[in-house]
């Protein structure tokens, strides 16, 4: 498969910032990440690549660190694009990476091969997305897990005593990634490619979990909420502290009430419970 390498030149350099592009160019179709010191290197397919999708996911990136209202201290993010060599860039990844088990707070382990798909659960965001899942109640609860990435988070609820477990992603190779690390914890679900369309064949639910960027929460907390059973709880990530308020107020317009709030460094994860 022919791929083009694309070249990303943060200044200042902020980890935070190459986190956010990383999410971004995921959801447009880069598929391997190499972190740089001063910024980043991203994988596409040739027959993928549109330079239109990158320079957005470039200003949503700049966007979500406006912190003037001026625009002073926005980062400067430029890219170069070539043609890579032809390489099994997937075969290079996963020799160069290997990831420990991830130790429940019961003490079982899950052990995933992230193969490109976000939720190694070495980021912050995973972390506290499992730590708000075993503060829940979870025993034949009926979960959801939208953009499940690798599926560390439907594993989790499963191991943590969830019934049942409906994942999907728009991502293809993520489904497939999905499907192998929920083979290799010895669990079963139902994963589906797609995006928040795809709701409408799964039940109703009694937890939905979505560990994504701030603009796909905002965009699909309707549906999510939908999908909720009443007393049915929301739990969310992968956003800033920055982004709180747009989300709470948004949670709170669709009858959602805050439950719980984590942090850790820049990032934060919410809790919502759905009245009842």
């Amino acid at each position: 498969m022919k791929y083009t390498e694309l070249s990303f030149l943060i200044q200042p350099y902020n980890e935070a910032v190459a986190d956010v592009l990383t999410a971004l160019l995921a959801d447009v179709g880069c598929d391997t990440f190499v972190p740089g010191a001063s910024g980043l290197t991203a994988y596409i397919l040739q027959d993928a690549y549109d330079e239109s999708a990158i320079q957005k996911a470039i200003r949503e990136t700049a966007g979500a660190f406006a912190f003037s209202d001026d625009g002073a201290d926005l980062p400067t993010i430029t890219f170069t694009a070539t043609a890579a060599p032809d390489e099994n860039w997937n075969a290079v990844w996963e020799a160069e990476h290997h990831f420990e088990p991830i130790f429940l707070p019961d003490g079982q382990q899950i052990r995933v091969i992230p193969r490109q798909a976000f939720g190694s659960g070495e980021h912050s965001t995973t972390r506290m997305m499992i730590a708000m899942l075993s503060e829940t109640a979870l025993p034949g609860a009926c979960v959801i897990d939208a953009g499940c990435g690798t599926g560390i988070l439907g594993i989790a609820a499963l191991k943590l005593g969830a019934s049942s477990v409906f994942a999907y992603d728009i991502d293809e190779w993520s489904v497939k990634n999905a499907q192998d690390n929920f083979a290799l914890n010895g669990c079963a679900a139902d994963i589906v490619l797609g995006d928040a369309s795809c709701l409408s064949t799964a039940p109703q639910t009694d937890i939905l979990l979505a560990n994504i960027n701030r603009n796909i929460l905002l965009a699909d907390l309707p549906v999510f909420v939908s999908k909720l059973k009443p007393g049915g709880c929301l739990l969310l990530s992968g956003f800033y502290e920055a982004d709180v308020p747009l989300l709470m107020e948004k949670a709170l317009s669709m009858d959602l009430h805050l439950t719980r709030e984590k942090h850790d460094g820049e990032w934060r994860a919410l809790t919502f419970q759905l009245n009842d």
